[in-house]
């Protein structure tokens, strides 16, 4: 895919109020900024990454040690920093281009796909979400109410036609607080689609403190291993001569992982979603259970914010299949593999896992829910 993702970071972060500046404050563990780019990098249909920085940033950046990445030195405004990224990526035949704010980190891989599935037809795509709030406008010492139907609250990443955009940013005469805007001063269409509550902004220094709600769950599952299964360790199909009992495909892994995020979430558990009474569950992959909770969980307005997993087996060996697993359940659970991580663990021979008679897998898993 010829496609470009521009990650803008050039502000001065006056709002913000901090020593650090803004896209290098540590948010949920790490930098902000490499929130974003984690994640682009994880999509893995990028041709082309790009960060804007302000050129008084230097210092931070090259603590982070990134990359693979394009560096490109920001101008006084947004759309100075815009235009000089969307112009070093000239010569590299892109197609499509996105543009996403540092200040966002909590988008979601699924809203990538949505925006390039849109992108086929359209030449701009923007998120949006709508208010439940009354809005109302004040001009002098009148104040009128506005329909709260036609407000949007515009996000990014949005998505863009790179030529036509490029072409607009050349023909840009005033300050604009977003790229669409271009598209719109131009009379041009532009589709909105659905936006993402987790994907807030981050503005003022209190944004960055726990301002949402973290929750925590334990998932725990155990399976004898026999002759003549197969086994599926966190959605991989392993080689092996002995595979786990269950009545799904008996991946421990997913089932655990499935049970801690259902947990964190106060919504059952695994057994209560997806009886083993249920005959249309017999032998189905647990990877499509555990997408079914995802959809769940995220329709309640839940973001997973880490997984951390320990498989207990005394074979196979885990360590080379991680990345795999990792994968796997990174893009099931919409998150980056960076979210994730996997330990193998023995029992030094010990016991029915010692023996090689089961497998077993531990989980605990944090998710955040927007106050």
């Amino acid at each position: 895919m010829n496609s470009c993702f521009i990650i803008l970071a050039g502000g001065e972060s006056k709002r913000f109020n901090s020593k650090i500046p803004k896209p290098y404050h540590i948010y949920k563990g790490k930098p902000l900024l490499l929130h974003s780019i984690d994640a682009a990098k994880s999509y893995g249909k990028f041709s082309k990454i790009v960060i804007v920085i302000n050129k008084k940033h230097k210092s931070y950046i090259h603590k982070l040690k990134i990359k693979n990445i394009k560096m490109v030195m920001g101008g006084k405004t947004r759309a100075e920093s815009a235009y000089k990224g969307l112009k070093s990526i000239q010569n590299y035949n892109i197609k499509n281009v996105l543009i996403h704010d540092a200040a966002r980190p909590n988008f979601s891989l699924k809203l990538l796909d949505k925006l390039y599935k849109e992108l086929k037809l359209n030449d701009c795509v923007i998120p949006a979400i709508q208010t439940s709030d009354s809005i109302k406008q004040k001009s002098s010492n009148i104040i009128t109410n506005l329909k709260r139907e036609n407000i949007y609250l515009i996000q990014t990443p949005q998505a863009f036609n790179y030529k036509k955009l490029y072409a607009l940013q050349n023909e840009r005469g005033i300050e604009i607080t977003d790229d669409a805007n271009l598209f719109v001063r131009a009379g041009k269409k532009i589709k909105i689609i659905k936006g993402e509550l987790g994907n807030n902004k981050i503005t003022v220094n209190s944004d960055i403190k726990f301002n949402n709600l973290i929750k925590f769950g334990l998932g725990f599952d155990v399976h004898r291993l026999v002759p003549n299964k197969k086994l599926y360790i966190g959605g991989i199909k392993i080689p092996s001569p002995v595979g786990t009992l269950g009545h799904s495909d008996g991946d421990p892994v997913l089932h655990a992982v499935t049970d801690a995020i259902l947990g964190a979430c106060s919504m059952g558990d695994i057994g209560e979603k997806f009886s083993d009474k249920n005959k249309k569950f017999k032998n189905i992959r647990s990877t499509i259970l555990l997408s079914e909770i995802i959809k769940q969980t995220e329709k309640s307005g839940y973001l997973i914010n880490n997984i951390d997993i320990n498989i207990i087996t005394q074979k196979p060996k885990i360590q080379k299949y991680k990345k795999q697993i990792t994968n796997c359940i990174a893009k099931i659970c919409h998150i980056s593999p960076t979210q994730i991580n996997i330990k193998g663990k023995t029992t030094e021979k010990l016991g029915v896992i010692g023996k090689e008679k089961a497998i077993a897998c531990e989980v605990i898993a944090s998710v955040i829910k927007n106050d």
